[in-house]
Order: structure tokens, then sequence, then C-alpha cells
């Protein structure tokens, strides 16, 4: 799980946003626990981060300020899986099942990829961690867009009927990258049944 990013448009660091009786990183570690074996997370360097599960690893982004591929690196170096499911720390309405249904696409592929009206979620895939190396060259030769990594590797683009059969109203993707954003997320939380 990726959190090293900067929260330019946030304005504070989401991964301690609180939320509900937790912060926003606790809430999609404790979801992710609840489905992968391993979870890793991946933090620019000296990021405070809350407190997390003893059994959840934390390691520095190698590279600051490249985008999710930079961030993936350490990230699939660091994990005992042979394929992890990559999100960042604030999408608090994962749904388990949502993972699931990428990781039974991944079937033969390195890479199950949502894919929603076109557009493809780089932090709502499942990567086989030997797509790593091809990551670092991309990285190397500064095409950091995960379209190329995409394009270079066996991947199945999985798309809206199939994501909607797992997470009808796609609250999987719905990350938080504004104050409003957030405020409107904590409304929803305050409705939904304890």
């Amino acid at each position: 799980m990726l959190c090293g990013g900067r929260s330019l448009r946030m304005g504070r660091a989401k991964a301690l946003l609180p939320f509900g009786d937790e912060t926003l990183l606790a809430r999609v570690v404790r979801i992710l626990q609840g489905v992968v074996e391993d979870v890793v997370v991946v933090r620019h360097q000296g990021q405070d981060l809350p407190p997390l599960p003893r059994d959840v690893r934390v390691v520095d982004d190698e590279l600051e300020d490249q985008g999710p591929l930079a961030g993936l690196v350490p990230g699939l170096k660091a994990s005992r899986a042979e394929a992890v499911y990559a999100s960042g720390c604030d999408v608090p309405f994962l749904a388990p099942a949502f993972v699931e249904c990428l990781f039974d696409a991944l079937g033969a592929q390195d890479i199950a990829v949502a894919e929603t009206d076109g557009f493809t979620h780089p932090l709502a895939a499942v990567y086989r961690v030997g797509v790593r190396p091809v990551m670092e060259r991309l990285l190397a030769e500064d095409r950091r867009r995960p379209l190329f990594l995409f394009e270079e590797v066996p991947t199945v683009r999985v798309t809206d009927a199939t994501l909607r059969a797992a997470d009808p109203e796609l609250a999987s993707l719905e990350n938080l990258n504004t104050p409003a954003a957030y405020e409107a997320a904590l409304a929803r939380l305050a409705q939904e049944p304890s």
C-alpha cells in the first residue's frame, strides 16, 4: 500500500486523517488484512505513520515523488507474496470482494488492473512480484506512467461489469484527494450502520 504521496490537494497527510475510531491508513490496512496475508506499507523517508499492527511491514520509497511505479518497487521487493494488491491509503470504502475480484481475474497474466470508463487504476490492481525488473527499467528510462508497464507485460483490464459484481457502487475506487472528498466520506461513514 502506498502512502508516501505529498497530499498537496488535501493539505495534510492523508495517512494520519481520523476516520471513525481509526486513521485512514489504519482502516485500509485493516480491510486489506482481511483479504491478503502480507501487507507492506510504502512511505516517503521519515514520514510519520499512525500505529499499525505488528505484522505490517513499513518500507521507504527509494525514489520519492516519482509516481506509483516508483512506490510499487520497494513494496514488491519487500513482499513475501507471489502477487500483491496495490492500493493507496485513501480508499476508506475498499471492498474485500473488489480485491478478491482482481486476484481472481489475474489468471496467467502478470497484472490485473481495474479499468473504468477507459481509465486504468494502477492503485487498484494486482501485480505479480516478477514485474519489478520491468518497473525498474521503465523508471531508469524515465517512463514512469503505469500505462507503459501495462503495455509491456501481460495485463488483463478488469472492466466495470466485472468490478460492479464485486462492488456495485465502485466505492473501492473512491479516493480522498481533497478536504471536500474527505468531509463527504466522513458524512457517509456516519450514516453507515454500526
